[in-house]
């Protein structure tokens, strides 16, 4: 698993690590049943804090993306309650539309973004 960080983003380093994370299960270069590496390995790989990796494996368990097992680590283990991610999905939706309807952008626009960004998906190229 290829993890790039950006040090000069404004974006918070766990929430990179931790959409990175994301889009390599959305892509299948992350499979239920993959372990992560330890907080320690994976902190030593990308060359950042410990707290940093252990925070960022702290959201994805909150949202339902990995479970901690005190032998084997971090493990992808996906929520099966879709509902529930649904209507998460939903509601950060509605703040992200509501946005682009501030910045003039179109239902069409919104659209064909969907469409590339499902396709990139589809493609493994997030």
């Amino acid at each position: 698993m290829m993890i790039e960080i950006d040090f000069q983003s404004d974006e918070a380093i766990y929430i990179q690590l931790t959409n990175q994370i994301i889009r390599g299960i959305a892509t299948e270069t992350i499979h239920e049943g993959d372990v992560l590496p330890s907080v320690r390995q994976m902190a030593c790989d990308i060359g950042i804090n410990m707290h940093t990796v252990n925070k960022a494996y702290t959201v994805l368990k909150q949202e339902g993306f990995l479970r901690l097992d005190r032998r084997k680590g971090a493990i992808i283990a996906l929520d099966a309650d879709k509902m529930q991610a649904m209507e998460e999905m939903r509601n950060s939706l509605r703040v992200l539309l509501a946005k682009g309807c501030c910045k003039n952008i179109t239902g069409d626009e919104v659209h064909a973004m969907i469409d590339e960004i499902l396709d990139e998906m589809k493609n493994g190229r997030m």
